[in-house]
């Protein structure tokens, strides 16, 4: 389970306001976080990664505290176990398909890794640069990179925005594959109501107050 009660100031279009979140976000569920544009679903994943501090609060990750202000607790995002997908993939053009895949490894696991390649259809890419690749295949790069780091917790910023409807499809069944293979606690930042509606387990809303729902 993650628990978070947090404060943050975040700065939209609007002037700055306050973000304030105290909810138990269910261990391996998956998690959609919705809400208007700017009101702070990119910023709530930042903070449980330890990307973005919170200005006062608490966020433990099974039974763990990641953050604490009141005791001074803030766990670097190397020690969290969190992968973290980002809207723009963030690949390295200077590495192959396989290297930006092994990059999330401390200690190589050439098994695991080939498993991925599979499970992503990656095979044939193996020694492609991302420059070679399309929008699809660029994701499902970088999902495998983030499976690779074998973390308990997968963020996920708007996965499907970049990508046309064929794509999307493929890539929704991808990541509720991985999901329940992998048995991961997910959370997807999405503005689609089609996506929410099929995959979700939970919905978190974001806006003046926040809470979390069964779907």
């Amino acid at each position: 389970m993650i628990y978070i009660n947090v404060e943050r100031k975040i700065f939209t279009s609007d002037g700055n306001r306050k973000l304030s979140l105290n909810i138990r976000i269910p261990d391996k569920g998956l998690i959609f976080l919705i809400g208007k544009s700017g009101v702070g679903k990119t910023t709530i994943l930042r903070m449980i990664a330890g990307l973005l501090k919170p200005d006062r609060g608490i966020i433990r990750i099974n039974d763990i505290t990641v953050f604490d202000s009141f005791n001074k607790i803030n766990i670097s995002p190397q020690k969290r176990n969190i992968s973290f997908m980002f809207q723009d993939y963030v690949l390295f053009p200077n590495m192959t398909v396989e290297e930006n895949i092994f990059f999330a490894q401390k200690k190589k696991d050439i098994k695991f890794i080939n498993q991925l390649m599979k499970i992503f259809e990656l095979e044939s890419f193996r020694n492609q640069k991302p420059e070679n690749l399309s929008g699809g295949q660029k994701q499902r790069v970088a999902l495998a990179r983030s499976l690779a780091k074998k973390s308990t917790i997968l963020l996920l910023d708007e996965p499907f925005s970049a990508l046309d409807e064929v794509i999307k499809k493929t890539i929704r069944k991808l990541i509720l594959k991985i999901h329940h293979m992998f048995d991961v606690t997910t959370l997807i930042v999405s503005h689609d109501k089609k996506e929410i509606k099929q995959m979700s387990d939970y919905i978190l809303y974001i806006g003046d107050y926040c809470e979390i729902v069964k779907n």
